[in-house]
């Protein structure tokens, strides 16, 4: 009676790992050998603690809103262009990301410089942190639409508290006016407090040419290089060399 009562109990707590776990040692109890109590409690406990972990990560994922499945573990260091394996391992401890600091990667289109951010990413999602995703003409249209429906107070909030803010193609196009306002912002609450990570075709020592504003630039660069990890990536596309192989285009090398 009392184990039914226990299983009620953990049921109605909607404790299901834990419940799964004690049902399942319930039905091994015959041929297992004895268990120290103490034991049993922790085995409950871990099933239980693994399961809400669990659940967290994935919805850390959702909420990352990466545009492709990236992990470090299947990072490409054969591929000649300029991926240093031993940076690659400091950077992928996020010891970074705990310091407060920011990542720039830069380099032509098809090399891996978005694909690179989702697997960071992912990463920073397994060590607990929230991470965001986000294209930065998609950025600044959500601000614009902010703005006009009154909710832009909210959204910089939002995007201050994220642990770690990706910006993918940061250059594809030149800002305007109220572009260089809200980058700066966005930079501006998250300086020293959170971790962003840049990508774009351009070197930071050409972004003047597309943000537009010397001053605003200063401030922009100011807030994002001097204590950021660099990544220059170089050399042949890799999404053209994987496509002519297998006769179609590799969406991780994007």
């Amino acid at each position: 009676m009392l184990v039914e009562q226990t299983l009620e109990k953990l049921s109605a707590m909607k404790l299901s790992a834990m419940l799964a776990a004690l049902q399942d040692w319930i039905q091994r109890a015959s041929k297992a050998h004895d268990i120290d109590p103490a034991d049993l409690v922790g085995l409950l406990v871990d099933a239980e603690w693994t399961a809400r972990e669990n659940r967290r990560l994935t919805e850390r994922l959702r909420q990352a809103k990466f545009p492709q499945q990236a992990t470090v573990e299947a990072i490409d260091y054969q591929h000649p262009r300029g991926l240093q394996k031993q940076k690659m391992l400091e950077i992928v401890s996020c010891r970074w990301i705990a310091e407060r600091q920011n990542l720039i990667v830069t380099g032509p289109t098809g090399i891996g410089k978005s694909w690179l951010p989702c697997a960071l990413g992912e990463k920073a999602c397994r060590e607990g942190h929230r991470v965001l995703y986000t294209r930065a003409p998609r950025l600044f249209e959500d601000l614009y639409r902010a703005r006009a429906d009154g909710t832009y107070p909210r959204l910089l909030q939002k995007l201050a508290k994220i642990q770690v803010l990706i910006i993918d193609d940061l250059g594809c196009a030149p800002l305007e006016a109220s572009d260089r306002r809200d980058l700066r912002e966005i930079l501006e609450d998250r300086y020293s407090v959170t971790s962003t990570i840049i990508t774009s075709q351009l070197d930071p020592t050409h972004w003047h040419s597309f943000i537009g504003d010397e001053t605003v630039a200063d401030a922009i660069c100011d807030r994002l290089v001097h204590n950021a990890h660099r990544l220059k990536l170089h050399g042949e596309s890799m999404r053209k060399k994987r496509g002519m192989n297998t006769g179609g285009l590799d969406p991780a090398t994007k």
